[in-house]
């Protein structure tokens, strides 16, 4: 449930982040430039939602490919939680409809509070612990592979996820697109951070919550090993 939660706000940052049109945040980088051609009809009409799990799907198959026998089927477990934070972000592209910043004001107020909620959630989905986000979970991979640290790494990984946003503007459109790829993109980049940074001492409370109410994560870690387990007596 909590988990849930987490996922929830950090959807709901990255949705106000797309509505500000000032640029969307590095996760939603790449599905939203796709969701645009895909209205065009370029590619497949997918949402930005249904985008992001398939990437989130390309990024587990990749940790798949990289460490090939060394992969813990435990971390298949990220495909679930891909999914609900695709789905989550379509939910809550449904439910703030109604939202449209017509004013460089409300596009700056937009977007602040989108990358503050995000941090926020990002924050309370760190203490959640065990089965990584995709995107961390390919960064993890990497840097074990590299021996570099998961921070330089981190960066490696989002630069290239805009990086290859960017290469599909030119490609679909022809020119950069500034609502999807913009200042408040690296306004993003940076805030959030620092959003989670400033959090995390604050989150005693939430660890106190963690003791006493399993994590929604940690439920479907218990559940993956114990059918992971059980499959493997039965063979």
């Amino acid at each position: 449930m909590l988990l849930l939660i987490s996922l929830y706000l950090m959807t709901l940052g990255v949705v106000f982040c797309v509505k500000s049109c000032l640029g969307s945040s590095v996760v939603s980088s790449l599905p939203f430039v796709f969701s645009l051609a895909g209205m065009d009809g370029k590619v497949p009409g997918l949402t930005i939602g249904g985008y992001t799990i398939v990437m989130n799907f390309i990024l587990v198959l990749c940790q798949m490919l990289i460490l090939r026998g060394r992969f813990d089927p435990m971390q298949l477990f990220q495909l679930v939680i891909g999914f609900v934070f695709g789905w989550l972000i379509d939910v809550n592209m449904m439910l703030t409809s109604g939202l449209h910043c017509d004013t460089l004001f409300s596009q700056l107020i937009v977007q602040a509070i989108g990358c503050t909620v995000m941090g926020i959630g990002i924050a309370f989905e760190v203490r959640c612990g065990s089965v990584t986000m995709p995107g961390e979970g390919i960064s993890i991979v990497v840097s074990q592979v590299v021996q570099r640290p998961f921070a330089k790494v981190k960066i490696w990984v989002d630069t290239t996820l805009v990086l290859l946003a960017i290469v599909s503007c030119y490609l679909f459109f022809g020119s950069w697109q500034w609502n999807v790829i913009g200042v408040g993109t690296l306004f993003a980049m940076i805030y959030v951070g620092l959003v989670v940074k400033f959090m995390t001492p604050h989150l005693g409370w939430f660890d106190r919550l963690l003791g006493y109410i399993p994590g929604f994560r940690r439920y479907l870690f218990g559940l993956a090993r114990f059918i992971y387990r059980h499959g493997s007596r039965s063979e």
